[in-house]
This record gives structure tokens, sequence and C-alpha cells, in this order.
């Protein structure tokens, strides 16, 4: 207790006695939302690193839980098992394929060059090293893994594109500027003959397409697909 210049004794006040008894910051705990989220990028960075490199079969728990620096209950808090592991980077390498939700997806004057942009996007997200990885990664693990596919072809949604390109080719159809009776199929035909050589070219021949060839590639892609529509003859039954 201090004492004042007469001696008496002054009073301590209450803010001070808070002050005095204010124990030190606290320590440990729960991670916060940020350092949650930190963790989980890391666990799936060093996951998408070793399942790209070593495969599915060979990437095991204890590697991942290594090269993320955590330890495998850490792992297990998070994840169930490798299977939704790979789900997760799965889903994660896709989103980052997927164009920006501000880059507009149907510009252009007229069908041919709606469908040619919408090639030249759809190409950048199926030759980017990260979907060549996951796509050499399906072949290579396929046979062993059949469930794989099934998670890329359900976080792929592949659905919607061939949805949009079905609208539009529908939408001309009904204007009767196509002859069409198909347009989902003629949709997925599109989207195969966009992607398979120019992936093909990357993954297995090891030459990839040089960007000029790219625009050729995708202008005479769509310019066949387009002439091919023009002329439909419905097949007999």
């Amino acid at each position: 207790m201090m004492r004042s210049r007469s001696g008496a004794a002054a009073p301590r006040t209450r803010a001070g006695a808070k002050a005095t008894a204010a124990p030190a910051s606290r320590r440990g705990g729960r991670p916060s939302r940020a350092e949650a989220e930190q963790l989980g990028e890391r666990i799936l960075d060093a996951a998408t690193a070793l399942f790209f490199t070593l495969g599915y079969g060979a990437t095991t728990i204890e590697a991942v839980a290594g090269r993320a620096r955590i330890s495998k209950r850490t792992f297990y808090h998070r994840f169930d098992d490798k299977a939704a592991l790979f789900s997760a980077v799965v889903h994660r390498t896709i989103a980052r394929l997927r164009p920006p939700a501000d880059v507009p997806l149907l510009e252009g004057a007229n069908l041919q060059e709606i469908l040619q942009r919408l090639a030249g996007l759809i190409l950048r997200g199926a030759l980017s090293p990260p979907a060549l990885a996951l796509h050499r990664l399906i072949v290579a693990e396929s046979a062993r893994f059949p469930k794989l596919v099934a998670v890329v072809t359900e976080e792929a949604r592949a659905e919607e594109a061939v949805g949009l390109i079905a609208g539009l080719l529908e939408r001309e159809a009904r204007a009767r500027r196509l002859r069409l009776d198909a347009p989902v199929f003629a949709a997925q035909l599109f989207l195969h003959m966009v992607i398979s050589w120019p992936q093909r070219r990357a993954v297995v021949l090891g030459t990839p397409m040089t960007p000029v060839e790219l625009d050729a590639w995708t202008r005479d892609v769509c310019n066949l697909f387009l002439n091919g529509c023009r002329g439909w003859m419905p097949a007999k039954a």
C-alpha cells in the first residue's frame, strides 16, 4: 500500500488492482481460423506434391504428415483416410483451373467466336501443369484404383461445360442456323475434339503445341465442328 506525503495510506485504485492482478497473455489453446486454414493448405500442398510425383499408391499418410510437418493425429483430425485426402486435392486442383467468376464465358459476336473463346479457356486449363499432372496420375493409377476416375469425374463437373455448350447449340438450332437434333451429344463431341489431341501431345508424346498451334487448333476445330452441325443428317434407325 502506498503512502501520501502526509504519511497516510493511500487506497489502491480498482484499476490499479486489476492491472496488478492481470495474468500474462494466454498461450496455446485452439488455433485461430486463419491458422487452421493455413494448416489445411499446407497439408494439401504436401499431398499434391506427393500424389503428382509418386502416384496414389505409393503416397502414404506418414509421408504426407512428414512433409507437412504435422502428426498423424492432426492429419486424421482433418481427413478420414487417403481417399478423402485425394478428393480434397482434386477438388482444389480443379477449382484453381476454372476461370475466375468475373471472366465472361459467352462473349463474342457470333457462335463461332463464342466457341473459340470457350475452347481457348478450356485448353488453357486442360494443358496447365496441375491438370496434366492429374491426368498422368489418373492414366497411370486408374487400373489399380478405379475409384480415382470417379473422384475426378465428380469434381470436374464436365456436365456444366456440356450444358453450357449444348444450350448455345440448341438456341442456334431453334433459330435454324444449325441442323441439330442432339445438342448434348454434339457438345460432348466438341469438348473431346478440343482437348484430346493437344492433351495427348503434351502427356503422351511429350511435344506440347505452341501458342500459335493452339490458336490455329481451336479455330480449325470450331470451323469443322460448326460446318458439321450445319450439314447434320440424323442417323436412320
